[in-house]
């Protein structure tokens, strides 16, 4: 096929549109009668077993040996009669060497009219270049799958995180560090099934349908099952479907499954997140801290082949027995004072306040004590360490310590300051159970949205016998952050949440996008803008109090570049930004936009703060300015007013540190 002519239909040169180029070359071999999305390829090798096998062929060395393979193209280079590809496929790169005189001049044309990002089959001989470059020298090729859209010249660093993460299929194709974290996480996965399935542990499945909230402390995503005409839950744990099996004899049982909790995102967290819970009969807290350690250990062996790994600079030793320390032991360390339940309320209060905490007047001691221990100890837990004894008041489904009916038989894993496991000397008495659940009830009724319903059919199961037994709860999500050395729950989530593209304001992210051709426009429609009814908005009335100038004046206004923005730990509603404001100098500021913004679609931003403020200290961060945003109230779908806010963001021509008058 000779090269086509980069004209649309009516002449008009379409050259600087490559979708559109594209589209005109599939267009085209429709009409030659041919089909740009091909059928099966029978490949004889993938290209990471050609490199081994030729690993030895001396440079300008050619064989006669035929070889098949399929894959990408991701680069392409024209040198007359000559033409190099370099060809991706699963499992690795090769160069392909294109001669015209090993094609005819038809096929030859056809090979050169190839884009970046095609999907192609080849036959040829295996050679090495004399430059050294092991080729296969092609005979003949297929096209198996036109690319419409052109792979980008780059697409990795921070500014790229949201798209990255919005376009996972475009992120695995260019950056093949990516695909490397998401096999560590097929190998954990798998080495955890394995490692259980050894210890004597039945795999099985449980609904996703919950008619009642139970097993955590979470907020539910609820959905209408019309077949029974009532809601039901996304669950939020397995556990009370699991202990069921152990009532009816199963010893051993184990999942591995997705939970929702309709809650915040932040680096830790995302709503949709992968556990493995597992419930063994007859054993307690001391057998499930052997078992947590025993499949952490496996899953580190197959992922990283060390129980030495390194997690953000941090030096971490998975080997060994892990420490084994109280809540009430770390907490009083980390307070410097006794922290225990012989204290008062009060003091326990004042405690945690001294500590950057906030003491809930219904919160009682237990409560008072966790949250002394999340404020002073556990970000101090870098090594992996089991915090044991937690107290009754949030633990309502462990059964309680022989002795001490304040604590739990629970323990928490901790490994560079984040909770990886959670679990349970499990409670098997129906009538504490039912109490425990009335409690529940009762914070529901307070209002409490997290709190659990009260679960009559699994006090009816209690009620016919379930064996001592021990429970624990990993998250896969963070342990493959770990071993991955991944700063954030995205890196290892295929397809994470995100926001929509265009925001509730209706301009598209970005900009608007280049006019393009009919048939483009038919691949990528641009976002409609999302109309507002402005009849409907609230402002607030304007001051009427008059500022003067000079006053006025010495509020400095500054245009800042966002060069980092993260989710503060602890704090469902700040983003702290790291800007750069013309200085030189990082400029940290806090904000509270979290229900409006993530993270990662911020970074890179052009906004306007107030730079000349005292630092305010907010979650122990100094913050160092105010970023500005504009807020209104809307009626929400009950009718009441809900503020809606956007962060001012300006054109990104404007420099950092340009001063706003």
């Amino acid at each position: 096929m000779s090269d086509i002519n980069d004209t649309t239909t009516t002449g008009q040169i379409i050259e600087d549109d490559p979708v559109a180029v594209r589209l005109a070359k599939r267009d085209a071999l429709l009409a030659a009668g041919k089909d740009p999305y091909g059928h099966a390829f029978k490949y004889s090798h993938h290209l990471a077993d050609l490199a081994a096998q030729y690993e030895g062929l001396e440079d300008g060395a050619s064989t006669e040996d035929e070889v098949q393979v399929a894959g990408r193209i991701m680069a392409k280079r024209d040198q007359g009669k000559i033409a190099f590809l370099e060809l991706r496929d699963s499992t690795g790169d090769i160069q392909l060497f294109c001669r015209i005189n090993a094609l005819d001049e038809d096929a030859f044309a056809e090979l050169k009219n190839l884009d970046v990002g095609d999907w192609i089959g080849v036959a040829g001989t295996m050679m090495r270049t004399k430059r050294g470059q092991l080729s296969v020298a092609i005979q003949s090729f297929e096209l198996l799958s036109k690319s419409l859209r052109p792979l980008p010249e780059k697409f990795h660093g921070l500014a790229d995180k949201e798209t990255r993460y919005r376009q996972r299929y475009v992120d695995l194709v260019m950056n093949p560090e990516v695909k490397d974290t998401f096999e560590k996480r097929f190998k954990i996965v798998a080495a955890i099934r394995r490692y259980m399935e050894d210890q004597g542990f039945y795999e099985v499945e449980t609904p996703f349908l919950h008619p009642i909230l139970g097993g955590a402390n979470a907020k539910p995503f609820v959905t209408h099952f019309n077949a029974l005409d009532r809601d039901y839950y996304l669950r939020i744990a397995t556990e009370l479907p699991l202990k069921r099996l152990l009532v009816g004899g199963f010893e051993k049982v184990f999942e591995i499954g997705r939970q929702f909790r309709n809650e915040g995102m932040d680096p830790f967290h995302n709503p949709e997140f992968t556990t493995m819970e597992a419930y063994q009969a007859f054993s307690d807290l001391e057998g499930m801290m052997e078992l947590t350690q025993g499949y952490i250990q496996a899953a580190a062996q197959a992922a990283c082949g060390t129980l030495q790994i390194t997690y953000q600079g941090q030096d971490i030793d998975l080997s060994g027995e892990w420490r084994r320390a109280s809540m009430i032991e770390l907490a009083t360390e980390g307070a410097g004072e006794q922290v225990n339940f012989e204290r008062t309320r009060d003091e326990l209060a004042s405690i945690l306040e001294r500590n950057g905490g906030h003491a809930d007047a219904t919160w009682g001691k237990g409560k008072l004590i966790a949250e002394i221990f999340e404020a002073v100890a556990e970000e101090k837990l870098i090594q992996p360490t089991f915090v044991i004894d937690h107290p009754l008041e949030v633990s309502p489904l462990a059964k309680k310590k022989a002795g001490n009916p304040d604590l739990t038989e629970r323990f928490e894993l901790f490994i560079c300051g984040h909770e990886y496991a959670n679990a349970f000397g499990e409670l098997n008495d129906p009538v504490d159970q039912a109490e425990r659940f009335r409690a529940q009830v009762e914070a529901k009724d307070l209002g409490d949205d997290e709190a659990m319903g009260y679960d009559d059919d699994y006090v009816r199961a209690l009620e016919y016998g379930m064996p001592p037994a021990g429970g624990v709860g990993l998250g896969i999500d963070r342990l493959v952050m770990l071993l991955a050395d991944a700063p954030s729950i995205r890196d290892v989530l295929l397809f994470p949440h995100m926001r929509d593209e265009a925001p509730a304001g209706g301009h598209p992210r970005g900009g608007a996008a280049p006019a393009a051709s009919a048939q483009a426009a038919a691949i990528a429609p641009i976002r409609p803008a999302v109309p507002i009814d402005f009849s409907k908005v609230v402002v607030e009335p304007l001051f009427e109090d008059e500022v003067d100038f000079d006053t006025f004046s010495k509020s400095d206004f500054r245009a800042v570049k966002v060069k980092e923005c993260v989710a503060v730990p602890k704090s469902k509603k700040l983003l702290q930004f790291t800007l750069d404001d013309g200085t030189g100098a990082d400029r940290v500021i806090l904000s509270g936009i979290h229900a409006y913004y993530e993270p990662e679609e911020l970074v890179g931003r052009t906004l306007i703060a107030i730079t000349n403020l005292p630092p305010r200290t907010m979650m122990g961060v100094d913050s160092c300015g105010m970023l500005l945003s504009a807020i209104h109230e809307e009626p929400g779908e009950d009718g009441e007013p809900e503020e809606r806010l956007n962060l001012l963001m300006v054109d990104d021509r404007i420099p950092a540190g340009a001063k706003l008058y």
